[in-house]
């Protein structure tokens, strides 16, 4: 069964200028273990990556869908919000809900937008309480192959095609209901050995003021 695993890698990147810049980027990739999430990594960016590159941190992250539009190159995380009953007759208590969501667009309105077309078959009453710029660099969504342990397993490297627009990526495994899984990133492991630097700790938040209208 495939989760959601955010990981973070350490390399030298040339910038524009040409100047050359230590860096840590984070990639969000379906896996089924810590050490599958590993393992694809660096089959995935082997070839992507010039030189040698680190592991600096794993953490299992709780995403329910990804909404991924083949013009824009930017990661916006969403917080959905709704009420649901537990129970039956006069013991039913109704129940907060947060899920997350990660689309691509170009600004915080346009994610608006385009969470609201992706959620318009979603038959109940919803809030999005607010919506953020993820530093999320790439995705790598669950393939074929991830019913096998890529660790275990030597598996062929295939291209990836660029996704269609408004394709949604889901791993199995990873719809969690929680009254609290948004800022929630459980189980991380990192390499004592390594010193992290500062630089793309912090998600830049942006609120979004949107009023639902359903």
């Amino acid at each position: 069964m495939n989760n959601w695993f955010t990981v973070k890698v350490k390399y030298t990147k040339q910038l524009e200028n040409g100047t050359f810049k230590r860096v840590s980027e984070p990639y969000l990739l379906a896996a089924m273990t810590f050490t599958d999430a590993e393992a694809r990594i660096y089959e995935e960016l082997g070839s992507v990556i010039r030189g040698e590159f680190d592991v600096v941190g794993i953490s299992r992250t709780e995403i329910h869908d990804i909404f991924a539009y083949e013009d824009a190159y930017t990661w916006y995380k969403a917080k959905i919000s709704y009420e649901r009953e537990d129970g039956e007759g006069e013991d039913a208590k109704k129940k907060k809900i947060s899920q997350n969501f990660l689309v691509s667009a170009h600004s915080v309105k346009d994610a608006y937008e385009r969470i609201r077309e992706s959620l318009e078959s979603l038959m109940i009453d919803y809030q999005i309480p607010s919506i953020m710029v993820s530093p999320i660099v790439d995705i790598f969504p669950p393939t074929e192959n991830l019913d096998r342990e890529i660790s275990r397993t030597p598996m062929e490297k295939e291209e990836a095609a660029p996704a269609p627009k408004g394709k949604v990526f889901s791993a199995p495994g990873s719809d969690v209901d929680d009254e609290d899984i948004f800022d929630d990133e459980e189980e991380v492991v990192e390499e004592d050995e390594i010193e992290e630097e500062d630089d793309n700790e912090d998600d830049s938040v942006l609120e979004d003021d949107f009023s639902d209208e359903d």
